[in-house]
């Protein structure tokens, strides 16, 4: 049996900074209670103890052209995915269990979800409880620094760690902006979001995939961060 490294929060961030993450949270396997069945952590690696989330960051130049957004989108989306699998690999040679979890993870709402080749999770609530930011009226995860430009996944271990505190906001209180802009109303009731109704501007065209609305993520105005 493999003798296991003495492993810290701070190794695995850095772990996770130096695989190119923007930034790199911790969250315990416990508190997500109230995922449903099939989304929790230990659903996916029954050993799960701790949960790190992984985020990177992309321009907000993108915004303004629909083909740019969608490029970049899925060239993050496959560079963070990549992050996850090199921390992992990092943990399973410190001798602990480890499964990454793909950018395109689970999600759930309304009781229903996505199954991905690396297992379910909720990145973005994941990420809120990591303490790297608050998911908003608009469902998307607004950190401090980089508001909602920010594309995540995930590692999930057995390694004990210490989780970061989440973050308290009020700032979507006072807001409605993302829901007034919305074309379909999908934001209307954020305890029942209207998935197919927004999954209609998903299209395909010339075999890709082209992302035609992305306002409630440019009306926030606390969304477009620092970057």
């Amino acid at each position: 049996m493999k003798t296991k490294m003495e492993l810290s929060c701070k190794v695995v961030k850095e772990y996770g900074v130096e695989a190119g993450a923007s930034v790199v949270g911790i969250a315990a396997s416990k508190d997500f209670a109230l995922a449903p069945e099939g989304f929790k952590p230990t659903d996916v690696l029954p050993e799960c103890v701790s949960v790190i989330v992984l985020g990177v960051t992309f321009s907000k130049d993108v915004l303004r052209d629909i083909v740019d957004y969608t490029e970049s989108r899925n060239e993050k989306i496959t560079a963070v995915t990549n992050m996850a699998k090199e921390v992992a690999k990092r943990i399973k040679a410190d001798g602990y269990k480890s499964k990454a979890i793909s950018a395109t993870g689970g999600k759930w709402v309304e009781g229903e979800g996505r199954k991905e080749l690396f297992g379910y999770i909720s990145l973005k609530h994941a990420a809120e409880l990591a303490g790297l930011g608050f998911i908003g009226k608009n469902y998307l995860l607004t950190n401090q620094q980089f508001g909602n430009l920010l594309w995540l996944s995930a590692v999930l271990t057995d390694a004990e760690l210490i989780p970061d505190e989440k973050v308290k906001s009020t700032m979507c209180e006072s807001c409605n902006k993302c829901v007034e802009v919305c074309p379909v109303r999908a934001l209307d009731d954020i305890a029942s979001f209207k998935k197919k109704e927004c999954s209609g501007f998903f299209v395909i065209e010339d075999k890709k995939l082209k992302i035609k609305c992305f306002q409630c993520r440019t009306a926030c105005p606390y969304g477009l961060g620092k970057t």
